[in-house]
């Protein structure tokens, strides 16, 4: 079955489009070198003071937010299994002479390359669909957190995956009942890329989610859903205010992020 190989057809997806992303508005690396910070008050409302802490940045992508950390104070490491995407992150953050650490490696595989445990775990924005099974993901993290540490995530909501790209019809089952093999050109950060890649993606319900971080010693501390994106990285899209995104013709009436916290018992 083709999904067992999800891994190397979705890394090549990844390494593939690192350099345009790189090259995209969507990421504003002038910005960025400028000292932008990547991270959104979502996020950060949750996260509070992370200066001195251990932060572990999961799927890193080119590690914006983990250098984010870096300059914030905290003691940074970024996770990614894109070796192009780990490779740039390296260069930028010694570009920008900053001191966070980056690892690439499958997540699932995390604790074989990491001897570690950390304050903070944080992963964001299109991150657990590209896992077949959520308790495993959870498993790791409980792993890689301190007793008391914390837990924080922010994602699309699983509710935005039910439809098709242009929002017109429910088009995929809420449920988790089967991977979902796309062939995509182009890619959300640059729609006119000239780059044609296949992924192999998994939709997770809400309850699928918390109950693989209850079950693996995760105690919720805060669960919020948002009735818009800070990213414009889905079709059909208003800016109804600065930096909030929503559907246009689906106006409030759909969550499109949410965010929890938890703490490891």
């Amino acid at each position: 079955m083709k999904t067992k190989d999800y891994i190397n057809i979705n890394k090549s997806t990844w390494n593939d489009k690192v350099d345009v992303h790189i090259d995209s508005e969507f990421y504003d690396m002038k910005g960025f070198l400028q000292g932008k910070s990547t991270l959104n008050a979502i996020e950060l409302e949750l996260l509070g003071n992370v200066k001195g802490k251990k932060v572990l940045h999961l799927q890193c992508h080119f590690g914006q937010d983990t250098m984010t950390f870096s300059r914030m104070g905290a003691i940074a490491t970024g996770i990614d299994f894109s070796e192009k995407a780990i490779e740039r992150a390296r260069e930028i953050n010694e570009k920008l002479n900053l001191d966070a650490s980056f690892v690439c490696c499958d997540i699932y595989d995390a604790p074989n390359h990491l001897n570690e445990q950390f304050d903070i775990v944080f992963t964001s924005y299109g991150t657990i669909g590209w896992f077949p099974d959520l308790d495993k993901w959870a498993k790791v993290i409980s792993q890689l957190l301190k007793s008391g540490g914390k837990f924080v995530m922010a994602d699309f909501h699983p509710v935005v995956w039910m439809f098709d790209n242009d929002f017109k019809e429910v088009f995929y089952n809420y449920f988790n009942t089967e991977a979902i093999i796309e062939d995509e050109s182009g890619t959300y950060a640059d729609r006119e890329a000239e780059i044609a890649n296949q992924t192999i993606t998994w939709n997770h319900p809400s309850s699928e989610l918390l109950n693989a971080l209850i079950t693996n010693g995760l105690e919720l501390n805060s669960f919020n859903e948002f009735d818009y994106s800070p990213y414009n990285c889905f079709n059909e899209t208003e800016e109804f205010e600065p930096n909030k995104f929503r559907i246009k013709h689906l106006e409030n009436k759909i969550p499109m992020v949410y965010s929890l916290s938890a703490t490891k018992k």
